[in-house]
């Protein structure tokens, strides 16, 4: 937190400067009754102070999801109108050139700052050097089991399981473990676990013996010993944005809408879609031009590829590649098959020798792809969607992976900037279904620019 702190002063600091030098640049303004060697000072000290009480400097949000870049913008938009409320209102003639240069550069520059300091935070805790949150975690074995596999799919969230506890009644005389997990106690002994853990979260997940009541007195007992209560619901892959707490008669109901698969946010989307794709393919023109020399000039064979893919509702489709593989490729798979590297219905090689030389290249650097643009256009795919499956994939899926289909394959989606092809097939299609279920503008957004930095990674393309 304090690093935090440094970088944003350091931040806010350069922004006003930069306010005052684009607005007076050698011109002097002390000639003026504004004051702005005192009026630069006191709009850092305010800016700070809004921070501050709008809780940016929380570690519960530092350093994964979107509500940390929330509640930065947030403060700086309500001090930029607080300070133009009371320049109004006292008459107060502070230059608005001075104040929108500032806080323009100066919010932009804070969302900046947070976002590279949260790659450096997530680097760190990659390699388990990064600060985290120590977790009991408390429950039935198999949903300890299940809550300890969540949190360590994604460890740049900062939680680090240290003991679990578990039902008295599974407790045995000799030390146990829930896989690598110790038990360090049971539901009679939670906060002393805790306590000889030090831990600073109990996470409590699904357990029959875990009563309202008893749950009630947890959180009395957790009372003034700084460790946080953390509840995991049984209903997981749900963002936020569906999820409201409404209290009835003292009872936290958790409303869940259902996911929105057509109206308003839809039309956007397509035509978000369709203009970016027409775009796109206007400046790519040269690109795809010398790419397609390249593949002619590689290997005998036609420039684009056209396969077959299942897209919404069940509805096949062509989808446009440039070629990377010889012409052959489908009639050697078979002599393939028992050199899959993945599971699932999918077949990856990280050395398939059916791919070019020009095709290894593309597939690095997703150049393969470009011609896709052409399915956005004609309606076919989104920019960002769930994998197109194969129609032999398809035929073997069962009702929960057949919801994939209830919206558009994209072009990049989730399973891209998380791995690709380094995914194992359940992980993919669990990316994709919670796509599915929580769709939106912001979040098309976020994996568009992901994707540049998967792309350059070259992470699972092959």
């Amino acid at each position: 937190m304090r690093f935090l702190l440094v970088l944003d002063v350091g931040v806010i600091a350069v922004a006003v400067i930069c306010g005052y030098l684009a607005r007076f640049g050698d011109d002097d303004p002390r000639g003026s009754d504004i004051p702005y060697i005192l009026v630069g000072p006191g709009l850092v000290l305010a800016w700070l102070l809004f921070l501050k009480t709008l809780r940016c400097y929380d570690d519960r949000v530092l350093g994964y999801g979107a509500d940390e870049y929330r509640r930065v913008v947030s403060a700086s938009l309500r001090l930029a109108g607080a300070v133009a409320i009371a320049g109004y209102v006292a008459d107060v003639g502070v230059s608005r050139g001075f104040l929108a240069i500032s806080f323009g550069v100066g919010t932009t520059g804070l969302v900046a700052a947070r976002f590279g300091a949260r790659k450096v935070l997530h680097r760190a805790r990659a390699r388990g050097a990064g600060w985290s949150r120590r977790v009991l975690v408390v429950g039935d074995a198999a949903h300890v089991l299940e809550l300890v596999g969540t949190l360590r799919r994604e460890p740049y969230a900062g939680y680090q399981v240290v003991g679990a506890c578990i039902p008295d009644a599974l407790l045995a005389p000799v030390p146990q473990r829930l896989g690598d997990v110790p038990v360090v106690g049971s539901f009679r002994g939670i906060l002393e676990a805790a306590d000889a853990s030090g831990v600073d979260t109990v996470a409590v997940t699904a357990s029959g013996e875990l009563t309202a009541t008893r749950l009630r007195r947890l959180g009395w007992q957790l009372e003034g010993t700084g460790i946080d209560l953390v509840l995991a619901p049984a209903l997981t892959d749900v963002a936020g944005p569906r999820i409201h707490t409404r209290p009835v008669a003292g009872l936290p109901l958790i409303h869940v809408e259902a996911p929105e698969f057509r109206g308003a946010r839809k039309l956007v989307k397509g035509l978000v879609d369709r203009t970016v794709a027409l775009a796109a393919l206007t400046l790519a023109l040269p690109a795809l031009a010398a790419i397609a020399l390249a593949v002619k000039l590689d290997s005998r064979g036609p420039v684009i590829f056209r396969q077959v893919r299942v897209g919404r509702g069940g509805e096949e489709f062509g989808v446009y590649k440039f070629r990377t593989m010889v012409v052959n490729a489908d009639t050697l798979l078979a002599e393939l098959a028992a050199r899959n590297e993945t599971d699932g219905l999918l077949f990856k090689m990280r050395e398939d020798p059916r791919v070019t030389r020009v095709g290894r290249f593309l597939r690095k650097w997703s150049l393969d792809e470009l011609p896709q643009l052409a399915n956005v256009l004609f309606g076919d795919m989104s920019l960002v969607g769930p994998r197109p499956p194969l129609p032999s994939e398809v035929a073997r899926y069962d009702g929960d992976v057949a919801r994939r289909l209830l919206v558009k394959p994209g072009m990049t989606g989730l399973w891209q900037v998380s791995g690709r092809s380094d995914l194992t097939w359940e992980d993919g299609i669990r990316l994709d279904l919670y796509y599915v279920e929580n769709w939106s503008l912001a979040t098309d957004l976020t994996i568009l620019w992901k994707t540049v930095g998967a792309v350059v990674n070259g992470r699972g393309a092959y």
